[in-house]
């Protein structure tokens, strides 16, 4: 079996690239919020409900809609960005039957933790988590995203037995900035920027100190570019943030007025049309654009667990947490694997590949990590007191 890192090369040499223009911005659109969209005018029109009560929707039908015209596109676009507002979810009871029913597929983690540990036990514990809503909130200020003193503790105890990864959309000097641990992984831009633990890690080796894999390189001129085209587009639009994250820019408009949002997607638009080999998606009121090749936060987690040994392990069990869109990828990975289990973060029900929730953040730090914990700290104990009586 060829591994990961073993493709790497041949990946990169060929040039992987979505030459197709639409098709960059299909992948921010996939997970448009239908019921709110202009894409179906009639309910004949409307796609199939899946489990659930979710609406699916397939690849084609959508590029389909998205081919009708300019408007057409920007309309998704603009329901998208709704789409991923909470301030559009209301309060209903059929949201509740939703939510209930939801929840019957996606457990909370606390309360299956029993069955966690069951499944886990013998096996090598790898920890993935986002940041941005995961280990701190969401906040107004994206540079003010700070986690609390009191989760970066917990995390370095996970540390302690769990080799431990931060996947994030942002630049990697940022988060390491917010984290402050030198014992960690880190995986910034979306996984496009690797670097593992300069000290205190029992699991590192001299490789891991410098830089791991950098796959996007060739595109840190374009990105720079284009950081310094839509800072100067999106000035007339009060409100609008855009983030270098080195490898990928990030266009925040959490506190930009929903009355702007159309002329805010128009702005972006009108700079990424000059550069087909960039491609546009969506988090939580943030649109993001990236490099066009194949590589994702899915691929970063399977890029650290070849690094770590764990490859083709059957004895591993990796756990990514994370609470956006980009890390459906790792939760796909995951569930493709057969291995560990992906943990989604989120106080409203979303179709996700994720097998477990839990409502915010404060809920990984005090409980599920500080749980998990514990539980490996006993283990561990006994083994220690076990070889002594040997």
């Amino acid at each position: 079996m060829v591994s990961l890192i073993e493709q790497i090369d041949k990946m990169t040499s060929q040039n992987v690239l979505v030459s197709d223009a639409t098709k960059s911005e299909i992948n921010m659109a996939i997970a448009v919020a239908v019921s709110n969209s202009a894409l179906f005018t009639t309910a004949a029109q409307k796609p199939p409900v899946g489990p659930g009560g979710f609406i699916t929707i397939s690849r084609k039908k959508l590029l389909q809609n998205l081919e009708i015209g300019g408007a057409a596109r920007l309309n998704t676009w603009v329901d998208s960005m709704k789409a991923s507002s909470p301030t559009h979810i209301k309060s209903t009871p059929s949201l509740c039957q939703d939510q209930s029913s939801w929840i019957l597929h996606h457990p909370s983690a606390l309360e299956m933790f029993e069955q966690i540990t069951k499944a886990s036990k013998g096996k090598q514990i790898v920890m993935f988590l986002d940041y941005d809503g995961t280990l701190s909130p969401i906040v107004e200020d994206p540079d003010r995203a700070f986690m609390s003193d009191a989760m970066r503790a917990t995390v370095r105890k996970l540390a302690r037995y769990f080799p431990t990864a931060i996947v994030s959309g942002r630049c990697r000097d940022k988060v390491y900035s917010f984290v402050r641990l030198a014992e960690l992984y880190y995986a910034g831009s979306h996984g496009m920027d690797i670097k593992g633990p300069s000290k205190g890690s029992k699991y590192k080796n001299g490789a891991h100190q410098a830089v791991l894999f950098q796959p996007a390189s060739e595109f840190v001129p374009m990105i720079d570019e284009v950081y310094k085209a839509l800072s100067e587009k999106t000035k007339s639009t009060p409100g609008a943030k855009v983030e270098h994250n080195k490898f990928c820019v990030s266009v925040h408009f959490r506190c930009v007025d929903e009355k702007k949002w159309s002329e805010l997607a128009l702005q972006v638009k009108s700079v990424l049309k000059d550069y087909p080999k960039l491609r546009l998606t969506q988090g939580r009121k943030v649109l993001e654009i990236r490099p066009t090749i194949k590589w994702d936060k899915g691929k970063a987690l399977e890029f650290l667990l070849e690094s770590l040994g764990f490859a083709n392990c059957t004895d591993v069990f990796p756990v990514y947490i994370g609470d956006d869109r980009t890390d459906e990828d790792a939760f796909k990975v995951l569930r493709e694997r057969g291995q560990g289990f992906g943990i989604l973060v989120s106080k409203i029900p979303k179709d996700t590949n994720a097998s477990y929730s839990l409502q915010e953040p404060s809920e990984a730090s005090y409980g599920f990590f500080a749980t998990l914990g514990e539980v490996e700290k006993i283990v561990a104990a006994k083994a220690v007191q076990s070889e002594k009586t040997v």
